[in-house]
């Protein structure tokens, strides 16, 4: 990176700490619905996040609830972790046996994760010792602490928008993850690349609008870092509510978006593969009895066959990578394969006995 750029990263990332560590006091002082704008949260995700510290919750700012359920005893990182509600709230969700580390440049926010952490995990949650820390750094550059393919799940919400170096972030997750782990994480999106006055704008960075990648970019530079296939679960619209900076940001369209990014070498390919296989899930993980929501296009209906592509086989359990394997049974290998995975079909993702020849869509 040239000097220029490094100063500019360099004062983006101040602007960014100062904006929350000592401008925002909660999220009631914000202009924009960027980071506030989640959907309503799964029943025991709104359970378990009633019973996060007030201090903490007061202090949170995000656009999602990137927060996957069955992680038990898995190791959680948090980008961006802030005042830790999500680092909380997944300290419920791995149980005493897994951990979560969050990490974070703002020391006003660490010190807030810090002070609660003890007493939740030992008296809210009835642990015998805290599974959960934070640690002071950048998404960027991770400490080095965090080795190499060493975690299964990484959060993220409403952060990567405020990295003035998307790619090095995308990059450092990939990095990090254990083959089968998975990226899950909510930000915010522009339906367009945004102007400069946008960009550059301070304030418009604060509230996570002038970072906001253009859908299609992120697409690109996810692949380049390596994950293959993004998946979208969820998607809201933002709000500029603020009339100076609506003026501003003109008729580009912002969204909150949920993506799921998994690590699985060589089992990802560029395009949805027919091999003929079909998943079962088995209804086990908690608060999914009756199916269970992979994307935007697949609900799986606990016990029914649904004929899925390659790609997503493998997202599934295919080989027993996956961290989501124990949850489901697949059915085929990749021994026969049929050509592109029917996505042509008037519904998307038809169980196998409704399903016509040639599959469904992926």
């Amino acid at each position: 990176m040239s000097s220029s750029g490094e100063a500019k990263t360099d004062k983006t990332l101040k602007s960014v700490e100062e904006y929350y560590g000592k401008v925002l006091n909660t999220s009631k002082d914000l202009k924009t619905s960027a980071c506030t704008a989640a959907g309503r949260p799964h029943k025991l995700i709104r359970e378990y996040i009633s019973k996060v510290p007030k201090g903490v919750r007061e202090k949170f700012y995000g656009c999602g609830a990137p927060l996957p359920l069955g992680i038990e005893g898995l190791k959680v990182l948090d980008l961006g972790s802030g005042s830790g509600r999500d680092c909380y709230v997944c300290a419920k969700l791995v149980g005493e046996k897994g951990s979560v580390l969050g990490v974070d440049m703002t020391k006003e926010q660490l010190e807030v994760a810090d002070k609660y952490k003890n007493e939740y995990c030992t008296q809210t949650l009835g642990y015998k010792e805290c599974n959960m820390r934070f640690v002071e750094g950048y998404i960027e550059k991770l400490p080095t602490e965090i080795a190499s393919e060493s975690v299964n799940i990484i959060t993220s919400n409403c952060v990567i928008n405020l990295s003035p170096d998307k790619p090095a972030v995308l990059k450092e997750a990939y990095r990090v993850l254990a083959p089968g782990g998975e990226f899950y994480f909510s930000d915010v999106y522009s339906d367009r690349r945004l102007p400069k006055n946008v960009t550059s704008h301070e304030v418009l960075w604060g509230e996570c609008i002038a970072g906001a990648l253009y859908i299609e970019d992120f697409l690109r530079e996810a692949h380049a870092a390596g994950f293959t296939d993004p998946r979208e679960l969820s998607r809201g619209p933002i709000e500029v509510t603020d009339p100076t900076l609506a003026e501003i940001t003109g008729n580009a369209k912002f969204y909150s978006i949920t993506y799921r990014l998994f690590k699985l070498p060589e089992l990802l390919e560029t395009k949805c593969e027919d091999y003929g296989q079909f998943a079962v899930y088995k209804g086990t993980i908690p608060g999914n009895t009756h199916s269970y929501t992979l994307d935007d296009h697949h609900t799986l209906v606990t016990g029914k066959p649904f004929l899925v592509c390659g790609n997503t086989a493998a997202m599934l359990g295919e080989n027993g990578v996956s961290w989501l394997a124990k949850h489901f049974t697949i059915t085929g290998d990749r021994s026969v394969h049929y050509g592109l995975f029917d996505c042509s079909g008037p519904a998307p993702c038809k169980p196998v006995a409704e399903a016509e020849a040639g599959g469904s869509c992926c």
